[in-house]
């Protein structure tokens, strides 16, 4: 049992070193060349893998974009929830929010944000995935905290202000 166990962690520390190989790669490629003269074959080749196992972590090239945000909900939902649960959640979310932000790859963010202003088409859709997503698991979290749905007004109107602020201070 124990032995799957370690098996099975193996596979998804690898998968996770695949992912952010690709991302890696692919952000380089992206602000060098700018996304649309990208194509997922330049991109395994540049990974040294096929395009099929680049198709394996990502549906397409766009997707590459969108685990940065899938990481950072994810990872704000686990800080969230080990912030104190007295503590005023704006208070619990800049905590939990700075304490993410240090352990990001700095430079792989930045990357991030010049191929996003570089490809204005790409807006449309990493705005949405921040909204289906971190927007979601902000107004989950200020909903809790507050004792409301988090599909009331209150909830939502905080996550999309606080989502706002991170925009505006990445950008």
């Amino acid at each position: 049992m124990e032995t799957d166990s370690l098996a099975r962690q193996l596979r998804m520390k690898r998968s996770e070193m695949m992912l952010s190989e690709l991302e890696a790669v692919a952000l380089r490629l992206f602000e060098q060349r700018g996304f649309a003269d990208v194509t997922v074959e330049d991109i395994a080749s540049e990974a040294k893998v096929s395009p099929r196992t680049f198709y394996r972590y990502f549906p397409a090239k766009e997707d590459v974009l969108q685990l940065r945000i899938e990481r950072r909900t994810e990872a704000m939902r686990v800080a969230l929830s080990a912030r104190p649960v007295d503590e005023p959640p704006l208070r619990s979310f800049r905590m939990a929010l700075e304490q993410e932000v240090s352990t990001e790859d700095s430079e792989l963010l930045g990357r991030w944000i010049a191929v996003i202003i570089a490809s204005p088409t790409l807006l449309r859709s990493v705005v949405g995935g921040i909204h289906l997503k971190s927007h979601q698991m902000m107004a989950e979290f200020f909903g809790a905290r507050l004792g409301v749905p988090s599909d009331a007004l209150e909830p939502r109107v905080l996550a999309a202000s606080v989502g706002g602020v991170i925009q505006a201070a990445q950008t």
